[in-house]
């Protein structure tokens, strides 16, 4: 049908009958809108520097992530740039992520300090010794810091710290960054180093694989929520790190989202949906999903929290070789 016939057919309908057409239409477009499913890389503890000077200066998962064309945001501790005595590299390999087009900048703090333990004016402190050379590079790149991300996602241990430091980060300019999804990758990073400088290659493919099923069976669990909790999908933020385990695994967690029909969208897009805006409901100092934040009863909250995917055989490994000197 031409667009001359369309417009005949309108025309002769009577205002009722293009009345219930527009709320049809309406009601199609939020079907489709409630199908689509799009997330957002977002990658913490940036920039790896023990692993940039173990791989002879080659910034592997950097270079991953522009292999696949995908957004992501990262969020940096600075501290890390002194963590190797290849520090001016190190800077460099700092400016390397902050000028990659497809890069946005958060702050991490410096030193990764848990704020409920330390208290505000440490956390304050660490806060701003995590800008000295980020916001430099970002003003020479062209780009705004304007995300912070908690280390731990510990926004304090009570309401009192959660809106001290809210009211710091929002006088700053910042925006916190909110994650709905994370698969305790530094867990199974920790295990799969073990394994591969221990030379235990195949238990340590055992452990990328398991992080790889975990990961989708956990984006799984949380698109089930969004259905049941909003009627459709949200746009998601995944958490993740700067680590060995995603410089190998990274790529095929990508494409079996791919293949789930998930976009990869920038954190920017993922916060333009109004599930954001709603208000933090959890004033403790444990990390968990805003998923379960913005939760009002935490009756409700536990009910959810139970039924996620179990990662007690991964903990179990790494409580263990935790204890490994």
């Amino acid at each position: 049908m031409n667009k001359f016939n369309l417009g005949i057919i309108l025309k002769g309908l009577n205002f009722h009958q293009l009345k219930k057409i527009i709320f049809l239409l309406i009601f199609v477009n939020q079907i489709f809108l409630a199908q689509e499913k799009m997330i957002s890389i977002t990658i913490d503890d940036v920039p790896n520097t023990s692993e940039y000077l173990y791989n002879n200066f080659t910034p592997i998962l950097l270079n991953i992530l522009d292999s696949l064309e995908i957004p992501f945001a990262i969020f940096i501790n600075e501290s890390k740039i002194l963590q190797t005595d290849s520090i001016e590299r190190n800077k460099a390999l700092l400016n390397l992520w902050i000028e990659n087009e497809s890069s946005t900048i958060g702050n991490h703090t410096y030193g990764h300090l848990r704020y409920s333990n330390v208290g505000l004016d440490s956390f304050l402190t660490d806060v701003e010794m995590g800008e000295r050379f980020t916001i430099r590079f970002a003003n020479r790149a062209g780009k705004p810091v304007k995300y912070f991300r908690f280390p731990y996602n510990d926004l304090g241990k009570d309401s009192i710290q959660h809106f001290q430091g809210k009211s710091y980060l929002n006088s700053k300019g910042y925006t916190i960054a909110p994650f709905t999804i994370e698969s305790s990758d530094w867990m199974f990073n920790h295990v799969y180093e073990h394994y591969l400088k221990t030379g235990q290659i195949e238990k340590a493919k055992n452990i990328g694989e398991m992080y790889k099923e975990k990961t989708m069976q956990i984006v799984e669990f949380f698109e089930k929520m969004s259905l049941a909790k909003y009627g459709r999908n949200v746009k998601h933020i995944y958490l993740c790190h700067d680590n060995k385990l995603n410089a190998d695994y990274l790529t095929e967690i990508i494409s079996e989202l791919r293949e789930k029909d998930y976009q990869i969208i920038s954190l920017d897009e993922a916060l333009t949906d109004p599930i954001y805006a709603q208000e933090n409901r959890y004033y403790k100092k444990w990390g968990i999903s805003w998923m379960y934040r913005w939760i009002e009863k935490n009756e409700e909250r536990l009910k959810w929290m139970r039924q996620e995917i179990s990662l007690n055989e991964i903990q179990e490994l790494y409580e263990t070789f935790s204890k490994v000197k």
